[in-house]
């Protein structure tokens, strides 16, 4: 991705892995089971020292039932300006793709927002998030094709669809540059 992001939050992610963890009542390597990751690499992830991708998120949230948001675990000040360039991006380990969590989901809510940044090439392919997930999706600048792995759809500047985020689903850029905004709705 072009430019420099902020770095991860690796102290706040460990918290909340562990936080997460002890509430679900589970231990290291049974969430690392669930989640389909190395048990060494959650005791990494847990102790500040790993670097987690997209997919290794998304995949300890499914696995501990809450959203990703939750593992991120930002400050949430009344107002909140994020410039642009300026949140933190997980890349994903798939795709040129990245993800910067602008607003988490609020006490309440059932919902997390993304600024997306997504580059040609191998296309970013995501597991089925929790049941009942819905992703809206709104093309800034750019094209993309994205929705269920199977029936996907093409999409350009200022073009919105929703699709289940709980099936296989795709996102991949036909454009250099282009931008999206993605709200994932939790049921």
């Amino acid at each position: 991705m072009a430019g420099e992001t902020p770095r991860l939050p690796l102290d706040r992610i460990a918290a909340a892995l562990r936080r997460e963890r002890g509430r679900a009542g589970i231990s290291l390597s049974e969430l690392a089971k669930r989640a389909g990751i190395a048990k060494s690499t959650l005791s990494q992830l847990e102790s500040a020292s790993g670097n987690p991708s997209l997919e290794t998120l998304w995949a300890l949230s499914v696995a501990l039932d809450v959203p990703p948001s939750l593992l991120l675990d930002p400050p949430r000040p009344v107002v909140q300006v994020i410039r642009a360039g300026q949140g933190v991006a997980v890349p994903s380990e798939q795709a040129d793709y990245a993800a910067t969590l602008l607003s988490p989901n609020p006490p309440g809510s059932r919902r997390d927002l993304y600024f997306l940044q997504v580059e040609p090439g191998a296309p970013r392919e995501s597991e089925p998030h929790m049941p009942g997930a819905v992703e809206h999706l709104v093309v800034g600048t750019g094209r993309v094709l994205a929705g269920p792995q199977d029936d996907p759809v093409e999409l350009g500047p200022g073009d919105y669809m929703s699709y289940p985020g709980d099936v296989p689903h795709t996102c991949r850029a036909l454009e250099p540059g282009t931008t999206c905004v993605l709200v994932m709705q939790y049921a």
